[in-house]
């Protein structure tokens, strides 16, 4: 889908933006959740694939707990309740990050299969929250964000908006 060049086209388009961001971290994971099959003789290439995602989808969730939330907020005060839900999701899914920073940091130069798995189960539960939170917040939030008046978002484009 092209991108819309008229600045009231892509205030229009901000909800759609949230979920194309959101689809694209779901194929990140995917990625790295395939990448561990069988990688126990690559440590680096799975420690960098954990860093780079975990990265990614913690300057998305921080991008909307600084911007788009309260600016959500602000102008739609009935999605306070949904907005604190998800803020507790994006703690959760950070505790997940953290562990999972850890056990791909501490993997040794040829990790073992129980090193591999415990990644891998780390992984596991946190595509079933991301599932569960992204359905969520694009059910709840994609509306508000597509009438959101924020023209300076047109000019730069927030960090929960970036792939």
């Amino acid at each position: 889908m092209p991108s819309p060049t008229d600045p009231a086209e892509r205030l229009e388009a901000f909800g759609t933006q949230l979920i194309d961001v959101h689809f694209w971290l779901r194929e990140e994971l995917s990625k790295l959740r395939d990448s561990l099959e069988g990688n126990t003789r690559r440590p680096r290439e799975l420690r960098a694939h954990c860093l780079t995602f975990c990265s990614a989808l913690e300057r998305h969730h921080t991008g909307e707990d600084d911007t788009a939330f309260p600016a959500l907020a602000e102008e739609f005060p009935d999605l306070r309740p949904v907005l604190e839900k998800l803020q507790q999701d994006h703690h959760l899914v950070a505790d997940i990050l953290r562990r999972i920073e850890a056990l791909a940091g501490d993997a040794g130069i040829e990790p073992g299969e129980a090193e591999v798995q415990r990644v891998s189960r780390e992984l596991d539960g946190l595509a079933a929250i991301m599932e569960s939170h992204f359905a969520f917040e694009e059910r709840q939030i994609t509306a508000a964000l597509n009438a959101l008046k924020a023209p300076g978002w047109t000019e730069s484009p927030p960090d929960f908006l970036k792939t």
